[in-house]
């Protein structure tokens, strides 16, 4: 991975982490993934931020819709959040995250962990596969 390719939205990466933080410093752990979902949404539109909470996008195979993928968050149009509360970030979560990404066309999405006094997170960028010469 290249410098660019780490950096994909990286301002509102940090704007995001932000305002999770002070979610979970108000609202402390113990709570369901959807009261911190809520929370950050009112705190990150408080900061000026455009949050969609629950947009439905299609998943398309062979032309035909074959389910609906709902996102908890997408900010400012540009990149998913998805708030747990579990131990650990595991390969089934960054595995959901990079098919949210490839469903939506967005290249970054952001894995929050509020199971514990101190926020956990995780980026996730799709990488692009390379042209082929």
């Amino acid at each position: 991975m290249n410098a660019d390719h780490d950096r994909v939205h990286w301002a509102l990466s940090e704007a995001i982490i932000g305002a999770a933080m002070a979610v979970l410093n108000k609202l402390k752990p113990g709570l369901n993934e959807k009261a911190y979902e809520n929370a950050l949404v009112i705190e990150l539109r408080k900061r000026g931020h455009v949050v969609e909470q629950q947009r439905q996008f299609d998943v398309i195979y062979d032309g035909h819709v074959v389910d609906t993928l709902i996102p908890d968050l997408i900010v400012d149009g540009k990149v998913i959040v998805d708030p747990k509360v579990a131990e650990t970030f595991t390969d089934t979560h960054v595995a959901q995250m990079l098919g949210y990404l490839t469903i939506t066309g967005l290249e970054l999405a952001l894995l929050l962990n509020c199971k514990h006094v101190r926020l956990a997170w995780k980026r996730v960028v799709r990488s692009h596969p390379r042209a082929s010469a």
